[in-house]
């Protein structure tokens, strides 16, 4: 059964909010690496700053990706194919569109798909 367009209106307004709060927890950590005028002579000191620096920069690309994911999700809500497994064409369930709303597999799909990818890594 396809969403309804009240549901569709809740996830796309649920993905914006996030997107949004994504973006600005990136502009507070640029605006603190630009702004820090952190001098440590110590060695350990500058590569403790080095590697959480690393760290956070290294969780903003995976929610960059995260955000570029969204928007996707957000085009599927216009076009009609939010909620829709590519794999198969079932309907996803609302339950794992609340848990994971970028996904575009059905849960039946994902796990066959997660099954076959273990098997080639072994």
């Amino acid at each position: 059964m396809p969403l309804k367009p009240e549901k569709l209106q809740f996830f796309r307004y649920m993905l914006n909010q996030k997107i949004n709060e994504l973006l600005s927890d990136a502009e507070k950590t640029v605006s603190e690496m630009t702004t820090g005028k952190e001098n440590y002579p110590d060695p350990n000191d500058r590569a403790s700053l080095e590697s959480d620096r690393n760290f956070e920069l290294r969780i903003r690309d995976r929610e960059r990706k995260l955000i570029a994911k969204m928007r996707e999700a957000i085009q599927r809500i216009d076009d009609g194919t939010y909620g829709i497994c590519t794999a198969c064409g079932c309907d996803i369930s609302e339950k794992r569109l609340i848990a994971r709303p970028v996904t575009t597999q059905c849960i039946d799909c994902k796990t066959k798909q997660e099954k076959l990818e273990k098997m080639k890594g072994e």
